[in-house]
């Protein structure tokens, strides 16, 4: 396989199934999503990336992606553990592309079918449950803390990919004298968490796919 640019938006297509000729499971995906060819590179490497590191950790429980996109980050994070029963993938506005995707993964890996549920809804009315794991790569700016929010009042395991800083009125936790205003408020998001009991865990994925790669993940106390 040649090195290609994993931070591109560029769509992978079938032009580029020959880039992932490999037997592993993220060979696989990859097929999958160039056969699908609607989903951009970036966003395959992402999600991989988040998967594997989320399922180090947390294993079991119902998957509930929020600010989902096309929903990828769920359903590998069921190949990665087949003891979860389902997941939900739930955004604002799901793109029509979606359904296309999870047909073409379904049809690679059957056990997908009937587990893997597309939602069209607000975030806020999101039913959760305390053995869920939410998740969300990249839920732009607020939607980190609303996911954050939702996950401590449902007494639930989370992991979040923050991006898109808004520092217009936000908790920085009076770091921003000692760090850059973008890490002062993921580090106030951690304090957060630990201050309603929860272990965290910080971690990062590689940096050439995207520079806003701090990974927090976090559970409630036992």
């Amino acid at each position: 396989m040649t090195n290609l640019d994993r931070s591109s938006k560029n769509r992978l297509t079938e032009k580029l199934l020959p880039q992932f000729s490999g037997k592993t499971l993220f060979d696989a995906v990859a097929r999958a999503v160039c056969k699908a060819g609607c989903l951009p590179r970036k966003e395959l490497y992402e999600s991989w990336e988040v998967a594997r590191r989320v399922r180090r950790r947390f294993r079991g429980g119902r998957i509930v992606d929020l600010a989902c996109g096309h929903g990828l980050l769920a359903m590998i994070l069921l190949l990665l553990d087949d003891s979860s029963p389902k997941a939900l993938a739930v955004d604002r506005r799901i793109p029509p592309s979606a359904n296309a995707l999870l047909e073409t993964l379904a049809e690679a890996w059957p056990r997908l079918r009937g587990r893997v549920k597309l939602v069209e809804s607000e975030l806020e009315a999101v039913q959760l449950q305390e053995g869920d794991i939410i998740v969300s790569a990249h839920a732009c700016g607020g939607l980190t803390d609303l996911v954050i929010e939702r996950a401590i009042d449902a007494g639930a395991r989370v992991a979040v990919l923050p991006c898109c800083h808004d520092l217009a009125g936000a908790d920085l936790g009076g770091l921003q004298g000692w760090m850059d205003g973008p890490l002062a408020m993921d580090a106030a998001r951690v304090a957060r968490l630990r201050a309603h009991g929860f272990n965290v865990f910080t971690q990062l994925i590689p940096g050439d796919i995207t520079p806003k790669n701090r990974l927090l993940l976090a559970e409630p106390p036992q």
